[in-house]
């Protein structure tokens, strides 16, 4: 009698794919490193991490495989093509996904482009001589460079489940963001805004009917010093862990 007891496959490793030029310049860049680490040190998410420029990004299944997309600042891209790309793949394909700052102003680009038909949606940064009726990022009225905020969270939503709160104070290091007189489009093709700052100016987005979908005006990755990752980005990992895990159980099924 073969008494061995079969040892279960050990948990796959999820691979992200960190979308953006990336820089030593780029505070957010720096800080990518001591977030993985803690998250694998502290919440035992261990995720295997990929850089792929913008201009990489642009190639036909450049982020297809992953278990996580998160499109970082650095804004203007190398190839906004690229960028929204990245973001589109993860859309359709279910991929869990984070844009922050010029991930979060990109993530609604391609969503007005690609689901709601504005296809001169434009972004100033990118474009400064779009036509202004076109422009769905435009220059803030007051710069965020180095500013902190609260921001007031949607009850029910994705974001408020990985806060654990409907009020949080969050970090900005931008000079664009959303045209509010642009959104409501957005919203009636189901996108759902579900962060505003105490003025009401959008600072986070979500796709209900994504598995993971979440952008963000503000920059969680620069909570703190880096050593206790923002809940944000804890919930990005757990979501790549969980869409591993998926991928894994559809190849055992299958064979």
């Amino acid at each position: 009698m073969n008494t061995n007891t079969p040892h279960p496959t050990p948990a796959p490793i999820p691979r992200i794919a960190l979308v953006g030029d990336r820089s030593p310049h780029v505070r957010s860049h720096v800080r990518i490193p001591v977030l993985l680490d803690a998250l694998a040190e502290r919440d035992g998410l261990a995720l295997d991490a990929y850089w792929i420029p913008t201009g990489d990004a642009e190639a036909p299944g450049a982020v297809e495989g992953f278990d996580a997309v998160w499109v970082l600042p650095g804004s203007p891209y190398a190839s906004e093509a690229g960028a929204l790309a990245a973001i589109r793949t993860a859309r359709e394909d279910g991929i869990p996904f984070l844009g922050t700052c010029g991930g979060f102003q990109h993530a609604l680009l391609e969503y007005a482009r690609n689901v709601c038909g504005l296809s001169r949606a434009a972004h100033a940064e990118n474009d400064p001589a779009a036509d202004s009726g076109d422009l769905l990022i435009a220059p803030l009225a007051c710069s965020l460079v180095g500013h902190e905020g609260v921001v007031r969270v949607a009850s029910g939503s994705l974001a408020e489940r990985a806060l654990g709160a409907e009020r949080t104070t969050e970090r900005y290091h931008c000079n664009y963001g959303p045209d509010s007189r642009r959104l409501d489009v957005l919203s009636a093709h189901g996108l759902r805004f579900t962060g505003a700052d105490e003025e009401g100016g959008i600072r986070i987005a979500e796709l209900p009917a994504h598995p993971f979908f979440l952008a963000t005006l503000f920059q969680p990755e620069l909570a703190g010093d880096g050593t206790r990752p923002h809940p944000l980005i804890r919930a990005l990992a757990t979501a790549a862990s969980r869409h591993a895990a998926d991928a894994a159980d559809a190849a055992d099924a299958a064979l």
